[in-house]
Parts: C-alpha cells; sequence; structure tokens
C-alpha cells in the first residue's frame, strides 16, 4: 500500500474499515500480502488470555482455533533429547576447562547476560520442561547445549574465529559418539543462540549449517547464515522477575518513544536527523532525559529501528509495557509470525518511510490504537520467560517452532 492510497483511505467517510497489508521481503522478494476487515464501532471487552477470540473481533493470531490444537498436540507428544554435557552429573570432568559452555548458565541474572538472556533462558527452561526425553530412540529433536554468549567471555574461545572452531569440534564429536547425528546429517539438532556472534558460529561446519536448525535472536531474511522456514527467530528478552500489567491508554501522554544509539545504523541517524527536535516525538540519541522504562509506560508507541542487528530487545520491552510497537527494520523475520498476525498488535514500516513516520503514525485512527493496544494486551504472555515453563510462554512458543519442523525422514544404516 502507497502511502497517498492510506492517507486516502484513512480520511474516507467509511474509515471504520481498516485493511492491513503486511510485506515480507525474503532474499527472493516474494510478497506475502494480507487482507483483513475489521470494524471499530465501539471499543471491545478484553479477551481471556488463553480462549480464542470470538469470530466478530479482530485477532491478533493467523488462526487461533488450528493454532491451538496443534498445540496441545505439542505438548503430549514433542520429545527433545538433550546431550549430555548440559548435565553437571552426566558431564565428562565438571573440572574442564569448557565445561561452563554447556552447563546451565547459574547465574542467568547477571547485567552481562542482559541482551542474550533468551539464550540462557530456553536452556534452564528445556531442562525443567516435560518434553525432555532421556531416550534418543523417542527423540524427535537433539539439543546441542553450547552457550555462544559464555564462549564469547571464555578467555579461551572468545574470538569469533575461536568460537566456530570450537563449535565445528563440537559437533564432530557428538557424530563420532553417537549415531544421532548421523541418523539425518543433523537435520533433527538444533541449537540456540541470541548474541550477534552466533550468526559465524556454524560456518566452519557444512552440515551444522545446511541441516540443523538455529534458533536464534539475529533472525534477519539478508543474513547469510540464516535460513528462513529452516531456522527459527527467538524473541531477544530482558529478564524480569515481575510481569506487571501495563498503563491503560488514557495515561499514555506521549504519542512516540525511543532511545538507543545511532552510531552503528542509518536508519537511526535518519529517525535523528528528522525526528528528533519534532514536539510530538520523544527520540533521544543515547540515553533518555526519562528513566527508560517510564519511555515506555508513557508512550503509545514505541519504535524499533534496526541496530548493528534487525532485532534489539526494544521490540519486547514495547510489548511488555503495553506500548505499540512500531518496527523499522527491513528484512526481519519477525518472532512467531506463522502464528501471530504482527499487523494487528504494531505497525510494520519499511526503512524508505522514515520520511513519512510522522504522517503515518498520527493518521491512524483512534479506534485502530486502540485495538492495536488491546491486542497486544492478549500476545504478551507470549514474550516472557518463566522460571518453570508455562503454557503459551516464550519456550512453549519456540518449541512450537520445532514442532512444525518435525517428521524428517531419518536414514537407517
Amino acid at each position: 500500500m502507497t502511502l497517498p492510497s492510506l492517507r486516502n483511505m484513512l480520511r474516507s467517510p467509511h474509515r471504520k474499515w481498516w485493511n492491513t497489508y503486511f510485506l515480507i521481503i525474503s532474499p527472493l522478494t516474494l510478497l506475502f500480502l494480507t487482507s483483513s476487515t475489521i470494524s471499530f464501532s465501539s471499543l471491545r471487552p478484553q479477551i481471556p488470555p488463553l480462549l480464542p477470540p470470538p469470530p466478530t473481533l479482530s485477532t491478533p493470531y493467523h488462526n487461533w482455533e488450528i493454532f491451538n490444537a496443534d498445540y496441545q498436540q505439542m505438548l503430549n507428544k514433542l520429545k527433545i533429547y538433550v546431550y549430555p554435557d548440559a548435565f553437571p552429573s552426566n558431564y565428562k570432568s565438571n573440572s574442564s576447562p569448557t565445561a561452563a559452555v554447556f552447563l546451565p548458565n547459574p547465574d542467568p541474572f547477571n547485567p552481562k547476560t542482559g541482551n542474550y538472556y533468551s539464550e540462557h533462558a530456553f536452556k534452564l527452561a528445556l531442562l525443567r520442561s516435560s518434553l525432555v526425553t532421556d531416550r534418543p530412540d523417542e527423540a524427535d529433536f537433539f539439543f546441542m547445549p553450547f552457550s555462544v554468549n559464555v564462549m564469547r567471555y571464555h578467555p579461551l574461545v572468545r574470538s569469533e574465529s575461536a568460537i566456530s572452531d570450537f563449535v565445528a569440534g563440537y559437533v564432530s564429536r557428538i557424530s563420532s559418539d553417537s549415531g544421532h547425528w548421523n541418523a539425518s546429517g543433523g537435520a533433527d539438532h538444533f541449537f540456540v543462540c541470541c548474541h550477534s556472534v552466533g550468526r559465524d558460529a556454524a560456518s566452519k561446519h557444512r552440515e551444522l549449517h545446511n541441516n540443523a536448525i538455529q534458533i536464534t535472536c539475529s533472525s534477519s531474511y539478508f543474513q547469510r547464515l540464516y535460513t528462513p522456514h529452516k531456522d527459527v527467530a527467538l524473541p531477544q528478552v530482558w529478564p524480569r522477575a515481575d510481569i506487571e500489567a501495563p498503563d491503560p491508554p488514557h495515561r499514555r501522554t506521549e504519542l512516540v518513544f525511543f532511545a538507543g544509539r545511532a552510531q552503528n545504523s542509518a536508519a537511526r541517524q535518519e529517525v535523528l536527523r528528522l525526528w528528533e527536535n519534532d514536539s510530538a516525538f520523544r527520540i533521544f540519541a543515547g540515553h533518555a532525559s526519562m528513566p527508560y522504562e517510564e519511555g515506555f509506560r508513557r508512550s503509545r508507541y514505541c519504535l524499533h529501528i534496526k541496530g548493528y542487528e534487525v532485532n534489539t530487545a526494544r521490540v519486547v520491552d514495547a510489548i511488555h509495557y503495553g506500548c505499540v510497537p512500531v518496527l523499522i527494520s527491513n528484512y526481519y523475520d519477525l518472532p512467531f509470525a506463522n502464528i501471530l498476525d504482527w499487523t494487528k498488535f504494531s505497525i510494520v514500516l519499511n526503512q524508505r518511510d522514515i520520511p513519512q513516520l510522522k504522517n503515518i503514525i498520527t493518521l491512524v485512527p483512534e479506534e485502530t490504537y486502540l485495538d492495536l493496544y488491546r491486542n497486544l494486551c492478549v500476545v504478551r504472555k507470549h514474550f516472557r520467560w518463566s522460571a518453570v515453563p508455562r503454557s503459551y510462554d516464550t519456550f512453549h512458543m519456540t518449541a512450537y517452532q520445532l514442532w512444525l519442523r518435525r517428521g524428517l525422514h531419518r536414514v537407517t544404516s
């Protein structure tokens, strides 16, 4: 949809019909166009979080009934085998200088893990979940428990080259020690990483890159070692002990909020150049004049602008605090996009739309904003980690992505 047609639609006397179009650009330049028609004659009541939305209301799901039925099947049937390196009692030698690379993080709330918390949270959640099996013959998938984040700070394997060497050596070891890898060429194996260095972790092992599933925060269509539909986008979530209710719309006195470094992002530099001094926007280069969390609580819309990577924690920060995300990050393979319709709880833009950013946001009807906010409250449960895994949380939503990739034909010897 062009910006002129968007303006005409919003100014139309029939504005209660809101058509949304979602553009996803892949390496093959495929265009997926989704149109939905929603009535905004009145503000709807809150939908119970675990119930399907009534058919007359907007829903953030592509199809709740199909997803939920298959999700319940996953809870009963999905089995994951974890290589014994992740268990302190089974590890060959806890005195090994690299033991910490595989073991669960004993202090996941350490400030150093902040941006990479999802990498550690997944491992902790998996080990505490009912999906783990100690019988590899019944496993649908095999988890390789190495941590790229731990390696990045490890004195023996901290460089990018050393990390890729270490990972390649580990895969070679498990393929020779057991037949699990060789049975599928690694296609039923997966690893998790949220550190940007993880992009190249699989670069020195061809089967690991081509066949194994990478669950990663850096889910970019433009990234040479990320394969859409094979690999899985992982939300980048900061550790939070408490889940608070978001401020309601009437208490949000600011229109737009963003705070972040601009040195490594041409898109951020353009946003700052055009809108930093606009009184309708609260945009800061670096630290904000208010507490960071307050910027999300007080604002209706929060910008996620591509930095060094397509992803940042701002997306989930916005979801957590009830601030409708405005996503300006080309080639971002959004987490759970095959389940969630992101156009129903966020605004997805191309970086070339930055000069029209104010027009796009200010022309959104009030009824539409309220619908986006309501749907945002519905999806919050999918973007949080739990000390003990809870249904529909980030762990289970990510596990469901694995479930969708099951059914591989193994090669028997």
